[in-house]
């Protein structure tokens, strides 16, 4: 340390020892003291920072292993989806996998929300009293059931409570581990319009969760297909008015004016009160 650096700090020292006495005007210590003290501070090194011990990343569920983009067939994809076992839950609770049904090249996709009882015995989508009401709608818009593409966001029944009959809601996590099974059969079939039946396929389709009412009537995307959500036909099997039946023509018109379907006069008076 330097003979001057010495002098700054003597000179300094009794400033701060009067300082700690507390008294209330310290002595002023000369400019060049102070300039030298200043100095001195600048001259020591910063002290070393405490290494950053790296925190572990949070665990989240194994991601889905799919093929690269193109790599499925559609033979391929249903083996993988019938060995899925990503829900233990529901592979424990469900009679096989529904993996769906149709034209694999449809212009037209019908997604809905999950296996019910009956889709879970015969490993089909859409074959109980809601499903043969949705069959008559689609020969209502001038297809037969194996010219379009049919399956559900979820491909296993929702468990439920042993003893408690019926179906429950599939919950958003089992949906969104479902989902890129959905996405891969959608990129294979390449449709040019879907149809999401109901709030729950929208929610699981889209990530939507708005009423229904405020969805449907109006076009929506995945993947850059075209969606329309309209009401499931469960619903309509409790809402038999006139009214509510044409809201789903009305919807099912949209979606074949953007296929560039003819539609007769017939179709367009389908649910119109008699004038």
């Amino acid at each position: 340390m330097s003979a001057n650096l010495h002098r700054a700090l003597d000179a300094a020292i009794p400033m701060l020892k009067t300082i700690r006495q507390g008294v209330k005007t310290p002595p002023k210590a000369s400019s060049a003291a102070l300039e030298k003290l200043r100095q001195l501070a600048r001259a020591i090194p910063p002290a070393p920072q405490p290494a950053q011990v790296p925190q572990p990343a949070e665990k989240s569920a194994p991601a889905l292993e799919l093929e690269p983009a193109g790599g499925w067939t559609m033979d391929s994809l249903r083996t993988a989806v019938i060995a899925c076992e990503r829900c233990p839950h529901l592979v424990a609770s469900r009679t096989q996998v529904v993996f769906g049904v149709g034209n694999p090249e449809a212009d037209l996709v019908f997604v809905g929300e999950a296996p019910g009882a009956d889709e879970d015995e015969q490993g089909e989508p859409f074959v109980g009293l809601a499903g043969q009401l949705q069959t008559k709608i689609i020969l209502a818009m001038g297809f037969q059931r194996e010219d379009v593409f049919i399956a559900n966001v979820l491909k296993c029944r929702p468990d439920m409570p042993s003893g408690v009959s019926g179906n429950r809601k599939p919950k958003p996590a089992e949906m969104a581990t479902c989902l890129p099974w959905l996405s891969e059969q959608i990129a294979l079939v390449k449709p040019r319009a879907i149809v999401a039946l109901g709030a729950v396929a929208a929610e699981g389709l889209l990530g939507l969760t708005s009423p229904l009412r405020d969805l449907r009537g109006r076009w929506h995307e995945f993947q850059g297909v075209p969606v329309m959500v309209t009401y499931h036909p469960a619903y309509l099997l409790r809402n038999q008015s006139l009214s509510e039946k044409r809201k789903v023509w009305e919807d099912m018109l949209l979606v074949l004016e953007k296929l560039g379907k003819k539609i007769t006069a017939k179709q367009r008076a389908f649910f119109t009160a008699p004038a």
